[in-house]
């Protein structure tokens, strides 16, 4: 009696231990950021989770995909512009999986499949614009970036949301150029500025010379504050003009 009750109890556990292992095979527990591509004897059957999965065990597989952005950094790459200069650029792309299961069954490795088509779209794009373009209008070569890669992404469940091109490379002889340049622009507006300035000063200089001319007692006053100024610098010495119509006085009393 001992011996049946000590065989059924090793059967029981028997039974309970490979209950447990079941049961751990059949469940998988997905983070909410996840999601489970399960197929079933190979054959895609659905996506599930977040939350606890279950799963018939040698059946079925699970295959889990993260849900998070992905920040990827495109490797620094030789471009020709439109206007002949070689230059080097490196980008950064933000994307994440939007259909886990073309992500799975569309595609290989979508991480290296995207910084594959980031590079090329990087170099064609790039080699469409001159150089002045590039750096003028980076926002709109992002933009365009942007929306050809997500284009080409798209059949694989994936959702390119920005393309920033980071750093552009010019060569020191280019950089010389563009200096040189911009000192050359720098002084051409400082001059046209003082030309303007000039300009501007003689047409009020016409201005008061012709109110002048129509009253000769202002003429008679811009002397006085001529001395006025002129005496506050404290000179030892001072010479000014006389007008002769102040000496007609004395002259005419004399004769």
């Amino acid at each position: 009696m001992a011996e049946a009750l000590s065989g059924g109890c090793v059967v029981a556990i028997i039974i309970i231990v490979g209950a447990l292992i079941i049961l751990s095979m059949s469940v998988r527990i997905v983070s909410e950021y996840e999601r489970g591509v399960i197929f079933r004897f190979g054959k895609f059957v659905g996506v599930r989770g977040p939350g606890w999965v279950w799963i018939i065990p040698i059946a079925e597989t699970m295959r889990r995909m993260d849900l998070r952005t992905i920040t990827l950094d495109v490797p620094s790459q030789e471009v020709i512009t439109k206007d002949n200069v070689t230059i080097r650029v490196n980008a950064v792309v933000y994307f994440r999986v939007m259909g886990p299961d073309k992500a799975v069954i569309q595609v290989k490795n979508f991480v290296t499949a995207t910084s594959q088509i980031a590079q090329t779209s990087l170099r064609s794009i790039l080699g469409e614009h001159e150089l002045d373009e590039l750096l003028a209008n980076r926002e709109r070569i992002n933009q365009n970036l942007q929306t050809i890669v997500d284009k080409q992404t798209d059949p694989w469940g994936i959702k390119v949301s920005v393309v920033e091109v980071k750093d552009v490379e010019l060569p020191e002889g280019m950089k010389r150029a563009m200096a040189r340049q911009a000192e050359a622009e720098r002084e051409r507006r400082g001059k046209i500025i003082a030309a303007e300035g000039e300009f501007q000063a003689a047409e009020k200089l016409a201005e008061a010379a012709e109110i002048i001319s129509k009253n000769p007692a202002a003429l008679q006053l811009r002397y006085l504050q001529t001395l006025v100024e002129i005496s506050a610098e404290k000179n030892s010495t001072t010479l000014f003009p006389i007008p002769i119509d102040l000496l007609s006085f004395f002259t005419d009393k004399h004769k």
